[in-house]
């Protein structure tokens, strides 16, 4: 028969346990609700939404990409530019700002201080905005598109 000191050890032991499982509970239940989501928009929606932004913001010669089959990095890939740092910064500080707003999405952005060339990537749409010089140099177009598959 256990003493005393056995029996107050087996019920600390008891009340520890009990509080791993409801702390594993608790975490898995807590990653449930913190799991990612389906968007309630699909890829042609932003990719519209993305066009308009870049056209009202007077970007010129946009050009879309179709990349559904050719790559995993995203559905549609955009190629626009603006005619100075200041210009290709402001397309793409507005448009994020837009994106956050209207969709709830948090854009990763690259280069927007030196306004040169600016990649924003949504997940399923990756946007570059350019200054012109930069992106006849660079030739995404031409890397990305096959005959015929680009439009304007």
């Amino acid at each position: 028969m256990p003493g005393a000191g056995a029996v107050r050890r087996e019920n600390q032991e008891d009340r520890v346990l009990t509080g791993l499982i409801h702390a594993v509970a608790e975490t898995t239940a807590a990653q449930a609700h913190s799991a990612p989501t389906q968007p309630s928009y699909t890829s042609e929606e932003l990719l519209e939404r993305v066009l308009k932004s870049l056209s009202d913001d007077k970007a010129e010669d946009i050009v879309q990409i179709d990349l559904r089959g050719q790559s995993s990095i995203g559905d549609y890939m955009v190629i626009a530019s603006g005619r100075s740092t200041r210009q290709v910064a402001a397309i793409s500080e507005k448009l994020v700002e837009r994106l956050k707003v209207e969709f709830g999405l948090i854009c990763k952005v690259e280069g927007k201080d030196a306004g040169d060339w600016v990649l924003i990537d949504t997940a399923d749409i990756i946007v570059h905005v350019f200054r012109p010089e930069v992106r006849e140099f660079y030739q995404l177009e031409k890397m990305w598109q096959q005959a015929g598959d680009a439009s304007t």
